[in-house]
């Protein structure tokens, strides 16, 4: 239990980072999903084959539990109580100084349509290939280059680049 504890606190949060990255929600749900991931990957423990880092083992976990939450909700977008989150994409803050770019790009990666949004994390951040994410997300590996796109084109739009 005290291993396990020890893991937990070194690998939260970029276990969180993650799924709230695919799912689009940096409140509760993306919390739960964290919390599911770990209870998870205590189940699966007794399994683990040391083939590849824990580490690794357990990020393809949470990848893979944020998943079955966008299949489960039919790709459909999460509604995460924040309507204005378009608005305060490169706005100034009280003291007139530009928002941080990295900021920026969260919130504009959380309004992305839940499919761009998974293509563009899975391949731009966590270093996937189209063959693992067409597989994954089941669709064609020339979809998956297509969502890459227009998320790209998407976030450049949103953050105001031409």
């Amino acid at each position: 239990m005290a291993a396990f504890e020890a893991l937990y606190r070194r690998h939260a949060g970029r276990v969180h980072g993650v799924i709230a990255r695919l799912v689009g929600s940096h409140g509760a749900r993306a919390e739960d999903l964290t919390q599911e991931a770990f209870v998870r990957a205590w189940q699966a423990l007794p399994a683990f084959r040391f083939e590849a880092a824990f580490s690794t083992w357990l990020h393809r976990l949470a990848v893979n539990t944020a998943l079955m939450e966008l299949r489960s909700r039919g790709s459909r977008p999460q509604d995460d109580g924040d309507a204005d989150a378009l608005d305060t994409i490169g706005s100034a803050d009280s003291a007139g100084h530009a928002t941080a770019l990295s900021l920026d790009l969260e919130r504009a990666v959380a309004t992305l349509p839940p499919r761009a949004r998974a293509v563009l994390v899975l391949y731009d951040i966590e270093g996937w290939k189209h063959e693992e994410i067409a597989t994954e997300l089941g669709m064609a590996v020339g979809s998956s280059k297509a969502q890459l796109h227009r998320a790209r084109g998407l976030l450049r739009a949103r953050l105001g680049e031409p």
